[in-house]
């Protein structure tokens, strides 16, 4: 499996890969509260910053790719979305740290995103795409069963919050086998929109 950072784009939005010119345009998106309620990092007010440049470090690291999410529909930059944990050797991947402004929440945004994603990952060899949630955060896991990953479980005590809570961690994962299945609901969610 080999990923690199490139630009993915459809009929919705265009993902670009992360760098410091897209940090001015994702700040003022970032500083809804409610979008880092349920983070293990914060990324609103004064954390915007050093969780940017966690981002930023990650790519240098090549440990993931950040993506600024660019809305064609409404020609602005909607949220951030990326792949983590990239691990080569075991061909797995995660797709996280997605969020979006509450404008792009709930429509055509999420879907697109996701499937540009997923396409890539198993385009280049992913064996294994990984997605995790908070277990308090609903939205999120309904939204990925909704994609049709499947559910695998929770992992009790799992990582620590920013506020530095104990998060019990929901994981889902999508492996080649179910890419068609999941990859035609996508397909369907988007032309219909």
């Amino acid at each position: 499996m080999q990923l690199d950072p490139q630009t993915l784009e459809n009929a919705h939005v265009r993902l670009e890969p992360l760098t410091d010119q897209h940090r001015e345009a994702l700040r003022p998106l970032a500083q809804e509260e409610t979008i880092w309620a349920l983070t293990t990092k914060r990324g609103d007010g004064p954390y915007f910053d050093p969780w940017f440049d966690l981002m930023l470090t990650g790519q240098a690291n090549r440990t993931q790719i950040s993506h600024a999410v660019w809305s064609k529909a409404t020609g602005a930059y909607a949220g951030h979305t990326a792949f983590l944990q990239i691990d080569a050797d075991n061909q797995r991947v995660e797709i996280g740290w997605t969020w979006y402004g509450a404008p792009w929440r709930g429509g055509v945004t999420n879907p697109a995103c996701k499937s540009l994603l997923l396409e890539r990952a198993f385009s280049c060899g992913a064996q294994r795409v990984e997605l995790k949630t908070h277990h308090l955060n609903e939205r999120s896991q309904a939204a990925m069963l909704k994609l049709g990953a499947i559910r695998e479980g929770t992992l009790r005590s799992h990582t620590r919050t920013w506020r530095g809570d104990r998060r019990d961690t929901v994981f889902f994962s999508i492996l080649p086998e179910d890419w068609p299945g999941v990859q035609a609901r996508l397909d369907l969610r988007l032309t219909n929109a």
